[in-house]
């Protein structure tokens, strides 16, 4: 095992690296913006190393300063998270080149994988099925629209340079075709540096379904079982559970076999995650193969009770997998909530600011060893209720009012659950929290006094620069 780590990331995915470290006994180092240096992560880790002259994000991305400081620093290995480097292929190289160990895939794997179209092709030879669509990108609008008869409509422009939902659009039609393949090839530029499009055939009512994989560097891999992951916004995952509620035995074993024999076409090491697209049906098609460690991966924890950072680091360090599939077990059931600074009776609209109070849930349930759908789910509106966050808006009346839907409770979900039930949320207020209310703004009004009209201009301008912050 490694001595000492460096942590090339921030928030809660950098505390749950120093604490797996610390669960290892190894040390740890971190990087961080000048704005991070009174963080968690940074009065957790051994030793910090802020880079001062890069402000926020731009710390976590500049690749010569991350591998410098941790030779600096020491390290013999690098963990990125997920998200800022974590897929980055010159990022696995470089620490390489460095002499510093990338506790991840190695830059020949995240460049196979991390292409879209080249992944179906690579995942199609290994016998998986995929989402009838394009082999390789489309040249321009015109072959998109000929590609397009030949699949059949709806289909879904989709970047082949990353996944996420950013540059995909669904087009009903040619006409909306042609207004959509510009500002697809845009967003994909600006998101992952090329703009490079492909085509699928749009899945009606689709559940979206992934599988967690672990592969280690000596041809051993295994899965976690599934993760139900239907609940989006904007193609982006609001709430995940696992096991799912739609398959069956015969089908989670087909699929983990699935993920697991594409994890071994493709020559990976580490922890992966095999997304898939299910049908009512209950066909699976593939859709891609994150490189990293997913920020659901709580979820597949809990009912398998495998650390996944713990093993990363493990396979990383060269050690095989002590891990065999018959021996992992399915206990239980588990749910993530992702709570955001989002307003979700106003669109979602991102409500950032400085955070006056918080108070977050303790007590049973962090693990859930009953099979009954319906107690993970009365565990995590226990855990919601107790949660505080005052100062800015969040999306937990958006996951209370989710996890109280009859239809989610029965299990019938698909990608467009949010748009079909919950599209018009609305707050719910007793007669005593709408007298208490009315006091407080008489109150507030009393005491402020004055016409109030240039203040709502005010704040009308900065929720609408708010809105072209998130690019939304």
């Amino acid at each position: 095992m490694f001595k000492r780590v460096l942590v090339a990331n921030r928030g809660e995915i950098a505390v749950r690296i120093l604490r797996a470290c610390r669960e290892l006994g190894v040390e740890t180092a971190l990087i961080c913006a000048e704005v991070d240096r009174d963080s968690l992560p940074a009065r957790m880790a051994d030793q910090v190393l802020v880079l001062r002259d890069l402000a926020g994000r731009q710390a976590y991305l500049d690749i010569p300063r991350i591998v410098e400081a941790g030779r600096s620093a020491g390290a013999k290995a690098v963990h990125p998270g997920y998200g800022f480097l974590s897929e980055n292929a010159a990022f696995s190289r470089a620490c390489a080149e460095a002499g510093l160990v990338f506790v991840g895939p190695g830059p020949e794997a995240i460049t196979a994988l991390g292409d879209k179209t080249e992944a179906r092709k690579l995942m199609s030879e290994a016998g998986l099925p995929v989402v009838p669509g394009t082999v390789e990108p489309v040249a321009d609008v015109e072959e998109a629209l000929r590609e397009a008869e030949r699949i059949g409509y709806p289909v879904l422009i989709k970047a082949a340079g990353g996944g996420g939902g950013r540059g995909m659009r669904k087009c009903a039609d040619r006409s909306e075709l042609e207004r959509s393949f510009a500002q697809a090839a845009s967003e994909s530029q600006a998101a992952f540096g090329s703009s490079r499009l492909f085509l699928e055939r749009y899945l009606e009512q689709p559940r979206h379904i992934e599988v967690q994989v672990l592969a280690d560097q000596h041809g051993q891999a295994v899965h976690l079982f599934e993760r139900e992951c239907s609940i989006q916004r904007r193609f982006q995952k609001m709430l995940e559970e696992a096991p799912s509620p739609f398959l069956d035995e015969g089908l989670r074993r087909t699929m983990g076999e699935a993920a697991v024999r594409g994890a071994l076409k493709a020559g990976y090491a580490g922890a992966c995650t095999f997304e898939f697209l299910v049908d009512k049906n209950r066909s699976f098609y593939f859709l891609e193969v994150n490189t990293r460690l997913q920020v659901e991966h709580p979820v597949s924890e809990l009912i398998t009770g495998v650390d996944l950072v713990l093993e990363q680091l493990r396979i990383a360090a060269g050690e095989p997998l002590a891990l065999k599939q018959e021996e992992i077990r399915l206990h239980g059931w588990s749910i993530e909530c992702r709570i955001t600074c989002e307003d979700p009776y106003h669109g979602f609209r991102p409500d950032p600011g400085p955070i006056q109070a918080v108070h977050l849930p303790a007590g049973p349930g962090g693990r859930v060893d009953s099979h009954l759908y319906p107690q993970a789910c009365r565990r995590m509106l226990a855990a919601l209720d107790e949660m505080v966050v005052a100062g800015v808006s969040t999306s937990i009346p958006f996951h209370r009012a989710l996890l109280e839907h009859p239809e989610f409770r029965r299990g019938n979900l698909s990608t467009h659950f949010l748009a079909e039930h919950l599209g018009d949320l609305k707050p719910v207020f007793s007669d005593e929290e709408r007298e208490l209310a009315a006091l407080a703004a008489a109150l507030s009004l009393h005491r402020q006094g004055g016409d109030r009209r240039a203040e709502l201009v005010a704040r009308s301008q900065e929720e609408a620069a708010l809105w072209r912050l998130a690019a939304r």
